[in-house]
Parts: C-alpha cells; sequence; structure tokens
C-alpha cells in the first residue's frame, strides 16, 4: 500500500499538501487537489482509520438504528428504498453506515453504548419503537440524529405530509360518492395522529359521519392482522362500502378477505391504502393509495444529517415535510355513475 511519501514524491509536492488534499483542506488549488487525488487512488492509498479519527475527529461512520417486529424487516419495500437511497448519499459524501444492534460479540449493550464504541458521527433512525428509553436516551445523548416518521425537539425528523395524504385520499373516495368509510389505522405513533387528523377532518368538512365501529385499530404493514379487522367490517348489520388500510400490505390483506367471502372489488367493496409500493401499483384493479417519495425520503435524511453533522452550529433542527401523491387506481368505485 502506498504511502503518503510516496505519493508526495510522484506529484511533485510536499507531504503536508499531500496530507491537505486527502483530507479535504481549501487551501491548495483545485487542479493540485485532483492531481493528488488520482495519484493516491492509482497507487491503492487508504489512510489509516485510527491516525485519521485522531487528527480529524470524524470517523466518517454513521449508526443506522433499524428496529422493527415487522416479518418483512429490510425486505419491507418501503424502508429498502429509503435506506437504499440513504447509503447511496451518505456514499458519495465519503461515509459508511453500520446498523446499531444490542450485541458486541457476547456482550449485550445498549443503543448509545453501541453508538459510543464505535464512535459513530451520527446516526439515522428509519424504524424504531420511538417511546422506547433506550431510543430516546440515543437521541437525547447529544449525536446528530434524523428520523424518519417521527419528530424529536432533539433531531431533524424527515417527513411525508401523512396529513394532507389522507386529507386527499378521503377526499377523493367521497367524491366517488362514499359516505360510509371504515378506517383501519395503525397503531399509535406520530403518522397515524396526523393521518386520523385528516381524515377525520375531511369527513368534518363534508359533513360525514361514521360510526365508531368503522374505525379499527390495526398493525402496519400487516396483511394478515388487517384480514381479521376486514372480517368483522364486512359483516357488520350495515357494512361500509370502501375500507381504508394504514398502508399497502395491510390493504392486500383485505382484498384476501373479500375473495374469501367472494366479494369484487372495487364492484361489492371498495379498498385503498397509503405508500404507493410497487406491488400494490401492479395489482388488478390497481389499489388507490398516496404514493411517499421513498427515495427522496432517504436522500433528503442523508443530506440533513450530513449538514448537522459537519454544520452543527448552523443546521437546525427542523420537521421536513415532503409532499405525497394521491394514485387514482381502480380498487374504489364511483357510487355516482359515470361521469
Amino acid at each position: 500500500m502506498a504511502t503518503m511519501k510516496e505519493i508526495s514524491l510522484k506529484c511533485g509536492v510536499s507531504v503536508s499538501t499531500v496530507s491537505k488534499a486527502l483530507n479535504g483542506y481549501r487551501d491548495i488549488s483545485e487542479s493540485t487537489r485532483k492531481m493528488i487525488l488520482k495519484a493516491a487512488n492509482e497507487a491503492g492509498y487508504f489512510p489509516d482509520a485510527n491516525a485519521r479519527v485522531l487528527k480529524m475527529k470524524k470517523t466518517y461512520n454513521i449508526g443506522v438504528l433499524f428496529s422493527t417486529l415487522s416479518e418483512h424487516g429490510l425486505r419491507n419495500e418501503y424502508f429498502a428504498h429509503i435506506l437504499a437511497a440513504f447509503k447511496e448519499k451518505t456514499a458519495k459524501q465519503g461515509y459508511d453506515i453500520t446498523f446499531i444492534e444490542h450485541n458486541i460479540g457476547n456482550r449485550k449493550i445498549t443503543y448509545l453504548d453501541h453508538c459510543r464504541y464505535r464512535n459513530f458521527d451520527g446516526v439515522f433512525i428509519p424504524c424504531a419503537e420511538f417511546t422506547d428509553p433506550e431510543v430516546l436516551e440515543l437521541v437525547d445523548s447529544g449525536y446528530p440524529v434524523v428520523t424518519i416518521d417521527h419528530a424529536f425537539n432533539e433531531a431533524i425528523s424527515v417527513l411525508s405530509n401523512n396529513a394532507d395524504g389522507m386529507r386527499q385520499l378521503t377526499q377523493y373516495i367521497i367524491d366517488q360518492g362514499h359516505t360510509k368509510i371504515a378506517y383501519i389505522y395503525g397503531s399509535k405513533s406520530f403518522v397515524t395522529h396526523n393521518r386520523l387528523a385528516g381524515f377525520n377532518n375531511v369527513l368534518k368538512e363534508n359533513g360525514i359521519s361514521i360510526p365508531e365501529e368503522y374505525f379499527l385499530e390495526g398493525v402496519y404493514r400487516s396483511a394478515e392482522s388487517a384480514e381479521d379487522l376486514a372480517q368483522c367490517l364486512l359483516k357488520l348489520p350495515d357494512p361500509p362500502t370502501c375500507i381504508v388500510a394504514p398502508d399497502d400490505y395491510a390493504a392486500l390483506g383485505i382484498m384476501n378477505t373479500a375473495k374469501k367471502l367472494e366479494l369484487k372489488i372495487p364492484e361489492d367493496i371498495s379498498v385503498a391504502g397509503y405508500d404507493g409500493i410497487t406491488v400494490a401499483l401492479a395489482l388488478k384493479p390497481k389499489l388507490t393509495t398516496v404514493k411517499q417519495d421513498t427515495d427522496r425520503i432517504g436522500s433528503e435524511a442523508a443530506r440533513q444529517l450530513i449538514n448537522l453533522m459537519e454544520n452543527p452550529m448552523t443546521t437546525s433542527l427542523d420537521n421536513i415535510y415532503l409532499k405525497v401523491q394521491l394514485v387514482k387506481g381502480g380498487s374504489v368505485r364511483n357510487l355516482r355513475g359515470a361521469v
């Protein structure tokens, strides 16, 4: 492996100039910096990690806390896209990512202890039980933190505009002539609260009142849970004409229940989802849903975290809301007839 001295001899510059180029200092010309970086790459130069930490006080390593009870885990399309976009963006800026776990070797440790052991520059939390004391301890620790779908005063949060997304979806269903709309909402969270607010506000604005039994708490990204809850709704004496799922995976569960009961979609029961995952958009009929821009969520989270790590005194701890898109599929029947 080449050394900085060998690179300096090859480029005809001092070792200190090579060091400045490799460590991002700006008091050398751009042409010199490019020449040195090119020579370093060709020679296979790689800086000693421990020495770099001591000198730069940075590890260029980001901790990622991804904790979910869902059986899909990292295979979940929603989070897979977010994490892929996050990794791509951070990699371009020279950062590695490491997943935060509860174990180092055979020793059980807290999330915060893992971060300290790895000496992360910052932490990204795309999915976790945000009320978990260990998560709260990590967020309160002073590490630069960016979260997805949950807001903390001590972190930057990147969120889809869930209230607006549910407003758009609910108004569209009402515009199709539906007044008996059931909502299987996800477990209690920041996202769930905002979606429920959007849903109820639109009903109120349209003068629509629905019975309490049309509101059922489900589980995010669980087709099995949605199947059972859909059974309850469809067997009511006065069943809904449309069921809104907490997400597209749950919507698939509702569709499975309709099939078991020999009900056609949308002729006998209308279904709507949320997220806009690929499989939902490929269904026949195509699922009516709200598409979240997962690639942008991931890249924006990376941009915000890098800014917070590198410029902490000029980066504010904001909630970043990203726009969503209503996807009008064929799973919601137009009860008003053809327009």
